[in-house]
C-alpha cells in the first residue's frame, strides 16, 4: 500500500469539510482502535490523538491508578474534558476509550468534532486480544467472556451512533484502514499520492 499524502477535499462536497476536521475512533477495548489509528493517521497525513494517553499525560498517573484513587466518576469527568479539547482540534485521527460514548455531552461533541468510525469485534476476538492486558481496570476483576459480552450489550446503543461501523474480527490493520479510507473517497474526500 503506497503511504498517502495530506487530505484534499472534492469542491462539490461542501458538508463532507466541516465534518473532516478529524476521524474520530470508536469501540470497545481491543477492537483495534489505537493500531488503526496510527495507521490511518499516518496514510491521511492527519496527527494521531489516543484520549487516553492525553489523559494519562495531563494527571500524571495511569488509568489505573485514576480509578483505583478516584474511581471511575471521576475518570469519566477528565475524559469529557479531554473530549472537550479534542473537539476544538484539526486533522486527526482520534482514538477514544472503550467507554468514552457512554456520556451524551461526548457522543455530541465527537459528532461535532468529525467522521465517527465504531470499530467493533466478536466477544471471542476481544477476549484473545487482551488476554495479556493489565491495563484495563473495568476488566480487572472479571475477565470472562460473559462480562465483556455484556459489556459490549450495555454499550451497543452508544457505538450504533457511529457513522461507519466496521468488524475487525479477522481482519488486518491495514484492510480496516484501506475500509474508512474507501468510505471518506466515496463521500467526496481525495488524497494527493
Amino acid at each position: 500500500m503506497r503511504k498517502s499524502g495530506a487530505i484534499t477535499m472534492a469542491t462539490s462536497n461542501i458538508s463532507a469539510l466541516s465534518k473532516m476536521r478529524n476521524i474520530v475512533l470508536t469501540g470497545f477495548m481491543g477492537t483495534g482502535k489505537s493500531s488503526v489509528g496510527k495507521l490511518l493517521a499516518q496514510r491521511l497525513g492527519f496527527r494521531y490523538c489516543d484520549l487516553d494517553a492525553r489523559i494519562v499525560e495531563e494527571e500524571g498517573i495511569s488509568i489505573n491508578e485514576i480509578f483505583s484513587r478516584h474511581g471511575e466518576s471521576h475518570f469519566r469527568a477528565l475524559e469529557t474534558s479531554a473530549v472537550r479539547r479534542l473537539a476544538r482540534e484539526q486533522l486527526c485521527v482520534v482514538s477514544t476509550g472503550g467507554g468514552a460514548v457512554i456520556t451524551p455531552e461526548n457522543r455530541r461533541l465527537l459528532m461535532e468534532a468529525g467522521v465517527v468510525v465504531n470499530l467493533t469485534a466478536s466477544v471471542d476476538e476481544i477476549c484473545r486480544r487482551l488476554r495479556e492486558e493489565t491495563d484495563r481496570p473495568l476488566l480487572r476483576d472479571n475477565r470472562s467472556e460473559e462480562h465483556i459480552g455484556r459489556m459490549l450489550a450495555e454499550r451497543e446503543p452508544y457505538y450504533a451512533h457511529a457513522e461507519l461501523r466496521i468488524d475487525t474480527t479477522g481482519k488486518s490493520v491495514e484492510d480496516v484502514v484501506a475500509e474508512i479510507i474507501v468510505y471518506l473517497k466515496e463521500r467526496g474526500f481525495a488524497w494527493k499520492p
